[in-house]
């Protein structure tokens, strides 16, 4: 079975983002499953609130707001600003998504506000740095998602010991139910339980 998403589910956007991407040197952008995956989680919250880590051009900006509903609200954050300006200028009249330029790991140490129902974390804070204070944000029955679990191009020395302990530390959370994805860039879903593990 192809695992590739159906043409007709691909956001307009993306060709665009993706040329874009290319004239920047960009090369971060998620992979499109693993978009299709984010508009399939997107579009399962109604409403919901959803937190992006790494903005990049937009490319997983735009899969998110293809499965988000009018009602919902995301907020992505990017440190390099030049590379959030291609996503800013895309998508400057949907008032659903706000952009925040600056430091991931800042912006999570003083985020107050409600918690989000799907948080996507495509870059370094959030994931490996400032892990705990991105699932405190996690709501109940709320979904982390991360990426790039896989071997990458690029990887610096020590990186693949940084996966596995990041993996380790995540299974062992008795909040979260978490599942492996071999599959993409490689994935990790955990969904924030109600009540711990017994």
């Amino acid at each position: 079975m192809d695992d590739n998403p159906f043409d007709d589910q691909l956001p307009a956007a993306l060709p665009a983002l993706k040329a874009a991407a290319r004239e920047a040197g960009f090369t971060m952008s998620c992979d499109a499953r693993t978009g299709s995956l984010l508009a399939t989680l997107a579009a399962a919250r109604p409403g919901g609130r959803i937190l992006e880590l790494g903005t990049g051009v937009g490319e997983g900006t735009a899969w998110l707001l293809s499965g988000m509903d009018r009602t919902a609200g995301l907020v992505t954050v990017e440190l390099d600003d030049a590379v959030q300006a291609v996503a800013r200028e895309r998508f400057r009249h949907d008032e659903r998504v706000t952009f925040v330029a600056g430091d991931g790991g800042t912006w999570l140490e003083e985020y107050v506000g409600q918690p989000f129902d799907l948080v996507f974390a495509d870059t370094w804070p959030g994931k490996f740095t400032h892990l705990d204070r991105a699932l405190e944000l996690v709501a109940p029955g709320g979904t982390y998602l991360i990426d790039d679990l896989l071997p990458q191009p690029g990887w610096p020395d020590g990186h693949h010991a940084a996966v596995t302990h990041l993996l380790a530390t995540l299974e062992r959370r008795p909040d979260f139910r978490t599942t492996r994805l071999a599959w993409s860039s490689g994935l990790l879903m955990a969904v924030r339980s109600a009540h711990e593990r017994g």
